[in-house]
């Protein structure tokens, strides 16, 4: 993970989900120059309604380009997003962090940067950007430093460009802050989060429950941020 200055005219490709902390990513990312081509994955999420959020932050955070790739995790399923599992909640007794959730979605970090990867290669960028974090989050394995130290090692031995032009290099600047600071940080540059969804069951129109991980975290954020949460809410 390489903390750079600003480059001008240098490409990333940033993956944007539609959430909170890759809109943030890619507002980090512009303010270090890069030009930014956004990379959505539709993996068969049930919070479907996150890809046109994810559509309204490349807008709103200048991207040159933003394509949304397909790739059908709904036919292995295995996860609460991609099956026909619930969702765990408090309301359940579920505790954050207790245990890795059902919400893990098999290999999802490791795919969507994969596909970040082989864009990258085509769009001759060796900078990918990603809203990873190991602090406040549900204890997804592909969320740690290790993981992405490991998939900048892969990325330089597996690709043509990695072997003859220098390498690339994946950044995760949210790894180490807390919801919080993600909010301040976000605030300061000037990313609107009533455009995001984070909820993992959030409708059609992006209204959250209130009550899953990511619905929690984002609203502690918020309140410990001292910021006003304007997530709309469908209950």
């Amino acid at each position: 993970m390489t903390d750079l200055q600003p480059i001008a005219g240098k490409r990333a490709v940033v993956l944007v989900s539609g959430g909170m902390d890759s809109a943030v990513v890619a507002a980090i990312a512009r303010t270090r120059g890069f030009e930014v081509y956004a990379l959505s994955v539709a993996y068969g999420q049930r919070h479907e309604s996150e890809l046109a959020a994810a559509a309204r932050v490349a807008a709103m955070t200048g991207a040159l380009a933003h394509k949304t790739v397909n790739v059908d995790l709904r036919s292995i399923g295995g996860s609460a997003l991609t099956d026909d599992i619930s969702v765990p909640t408090a309301q359940d007794g579920h505790e954050i962090g207790r245990e890795i959730p059902s919400t893990y979605v098999p290999a999802r970090n490791t795919i969507m940067l994969s596909v970040a990867l082989g864009w990258a290669e085509v769009l001759d960028a060796r900078d990918i950007f990603c809203g990873v974090n190991a602090v406040d989050y549900s204890g997804y394995p592909d969320c740690r430093p290790a993981f992405i130290q490991a998939f900048e090692q892969l990325a330089n031995l597996a690709t043509k460009a990695g072997v003859e032009s220098g390498g690339f290099r994946i950044h995760a600047p949210l790894m180490a802050m807390s919801k919080a600071e993600i909010v301040r940080q976000g605030v300061a540059l000037g990313v609107d989060f009533s455009q995001t969804v984070s909820c993992y069951q959030a409708d059609s129109e992006g209204r959250a429950c209130g009550h899953c991980d990511a619905c929690v975290l984002r609203a502690q954020g918020f309140k410990d941020a001292k910021i006003l949460d304007n997530t709309r809410y469908f209950v």
